[in-house]
């Protein structure tokens, strides 16, 4: 018997005693490949003896101090090697505890910044459908994951939700990329417009969209007409990187291979690699000085905001990711397992699309390809394929309502950096297992 309250109560889970690089033991002694690092999280594998020991030794200095006394050694040496790297104006680092706090700190400051300089009737947040950003309640309402959302709906914030930039659904036959990419931005302009340029304040979405579409990265020039939208109205571009950020998509934040900057960016997951829970709100510096120029005090906290161990580990990881030219191998690594899974599933009749960034893919199913007509979703095609990849030693991602919140099946990969060539056979050895395994149950 356990005490503990599962995410789900009519699932008993094996348990985990042991991490060894990209594999995960439980008590009788099965490996687990870990081929989505968790839910994107573990970048560096699960022993790091590095980033265990800067734990080890933070802990012997100094194990808490709260933010409303101390700043720590360890946060201001994080948000300097964070703003260091970081796109455009970002100057200032606000930690947290994981990407759902990060997100809703985001919201938070958003609105405050408008209030300080005077706009007060700014409060409106719009997204995109088939978005996640988190699951607190200001989070959970910025987010277009349908599924998420029903239950807690009367107790959210109105939002508003253009479409996602999705080509592999959204496309028109006689229609480019570029053209398709500017045609679902420009939703962007027409939102703010009905809604009304000064009630809005924030466009959030996620440079890759992670766990909802499946490592959708937008198309060319999609975000760089997002960022003019934002910068015609007065609307702040905050981006959420709590899934794709810190080298998971091959450079440390993802919206460098956008080519653009976000006035707030949040991240989490990557940034702590699991050795400790630990996100952040990177905000421009003029977003900061509107609050140090106003009342003075960001009317918002946590407990354990800034933890020194969590940022002596984050420290441990962002340094290894930056000086063992690891977003190097990202990029290799994630171009040999690209076309392994192309290899072997690229004209696969029940995968429709294989996209993503650096080591972070997503495999769409389909129940025919040419139509690309999705399984039926009572079939629950994604949690079948779970089951049967963990039957098969792999931990993967996959999720229900890819297309519309309902219908639609993809997984989503996103394993360590450190995985090597074996372990790239091994992941499309077992993703072929289940999947055979899966078509049969059906």
């Amino acid at each position: 018997m356990s005490n503990v309250f599962p995410r789900n109560c009519k699932i008993s889970m094996p348990l985990a005693v042991q991490g060894d690089g990209v594999y995960i033991i439980d008590r009788t002694g099965k490996h687990y490949l870990d081929a989505s690092g968790g839910a994107a999280v573990s970048c560096l594998g699960h022993s790091d003896h590095e980033v265990i020991e800067a734990i080890k030794s933070q802990v012997e200095r100094l194990e808490f101090a709260h933010t409303g006394f101390f700043s720590s050694v360890p946060a201001e040496a994080l948000a300097e090697l964070l703003i260091k790297e970081a796109p455009g104006d970002l100057d200032r680092v606000y930690f947290v505890s994981g990407g759902s706090e990060a997100v809703e700190s985001a919201i938070k400051l958003a609105r405050q910044y408008f209030v300080e300089i005077g706009q007060s009737s700014r409060h409106r947040v719009i997204s995109r459908l088939q978005s996640y950003h988190g699951n607190t309640l200001g989070a959970l309402a910025a987010g277009g994951n349908l599924w998420r959302r029903e239950q807690f709906n009367p107790l959210m914030i109105e939002t508003s939700h253009i479409s996602p930039c999705y080509a592999y659904r959204g496309q028109e036959k006689d229609e480019s990329e570029f053209d398709y990419g500017q045609r679902v931005a420009n939703e962007l302009e027409a939102e703010i417009q009905r809604v009304g340029e000064d009630q809005v304040m924030a466009f959030i979405a996620e440079p890759v969209v992670g766990a909802t579409l499946g490592a959708v990265p937008a198309v060319e020039g999609y975000f760089k007409r997002v960022r003019e939208i934002c910068d015609q109205y007065g609307v702040l571009l905050i981006l959420d990187e709590v899934m794709c950020g810190m080298g998971r998509t091959g450079s440390l934040y993802a919206c460098d291979q956008d080519g653009i900057a976000p006035d707030i960016l949040t991240i989490a997951k990557g940034l702590g690699a699991g050795y400790q829970p630990i996100g952040a709100m990177l905000c421009s510096g003029k977003i900061y000085r509107a609050i140090e120029n106003g009342t003075g005090f960001f009317q918002h906290g946590h407990t354990y905001l800034g933890h020194p161990v969590a940022c002596a580990a984050a420290h441990a990881v962002v340094k290894k990711i930056m000086d063992r030219r690891m977003l190097d191998r990202v990029l290799s690594q994630g171009v040999r397992l690209h076309k392994a899974l192309l290899d072997k599933f690229g004209e696969h009749p029940n995968i429709g699309d294989i996209r993503g960034r650096g080591l972070f893919f997503g495999l769409e199913f389909v129940r025919d390809r040419d139509t690309r007509a999705p399984f039926p979703s009572q079939l629950g095609f994604h949690k079948k394929f779970k089951q049967a990849a963990f039957d098969a030693g792999m931990i993967c991602y996959p999720m229900g309502g890819t297309i519309d919140g309902q219908q639609g099946d993809h997984v989503l990969l996103a394993p360590p950096f450190i995985l090597d060539s074996g372990h790239i056979d091994e992941i499309v050895s077992k993703f072929d297992t289940a999947l055979k395994t899966t078509l049969r149950s059906l």
